[in-house]
């Protein structure tokens, strides 16, 4: 892979970039907080701003290594504020294979937004960072995350019985991925 770190990234509606430690308040407002949101994700609601600030704190530390790649997904009418998130949650070097995980907020949810912002991180992460393979997971009592991943182009592989945990506790996992050469 040839790494590069977080690049901005620009859609017909988004901007995709780096997070600045005055995006928490965005954060915590627009996704962090909602129980509804984190529901099927490996991380609690955000009880306060200052957990926010905190995890945001972390990332933006983290943009100092070229391996390392998370976006804040922004729509284009909305200003700067972030309205949901995307990165390389996991990475496996010796394939050439990432892990992406995102969420944004309910406010945003079923307008295409996500996937409009996972083919861009798609695109860059082949084209630029010449990745192999790029996969995600969803909870099969989460639908419309796989939907997203299958409007992505992204083919179901299978799903992993009680092989992964979120806030619902252990669940099964539904295995999506996507190779370079089947672009």
């Amino acid at each position: 892979m040839k790494h590069c770190g977080t690049q901005r990234l620009e859609t017909n509606r988004l901007i995709l970039r780096r997070y600045a430690n005055e995006d928490a308040a965005s954060m915590y407002k627009n996704w962090a907080s909602d129980k509804e949101v984190t529901k099927f994700l490996m991380w609690p609601a955000h009880s306060n701003q200052e957990v926010s600030q905190s995890v945001i704190e972390d990332w933006v530390n983290q943009y100092s290594h070229e391996n390392y790649y998370h976006w804040a997904i922004v729509l284009k009418e909305n200003g700067d504020e972030p309205i949901g998130d995307i990165a390389v949650v996991n990475m496996k070097e010796e394939i050439s294979m990432v892990h992406i995980g995102y969420c944004i907020g309910r406010a945003w949810w079923h307008k295409g937004i996500t996937s409009e912002a996972l083919k861009a991180v798609m695109h860059f992460l082949f084209d630029v960072v010449d990745v192999n393979r790029i996969e995600s997971r969803h909870d099969p009592r989460n639908p419309n995350s796989g939907k997203v991943m299958k409007k992505c182009g992204m083919k179901y592989e299978g799903t992993l019985r009680s092989a992964d945990w979120n806030n619902q506790g252990i669940c099964d996992a539904c295995y999506y991925a996507l190779l370079k050469s089947e672009r």
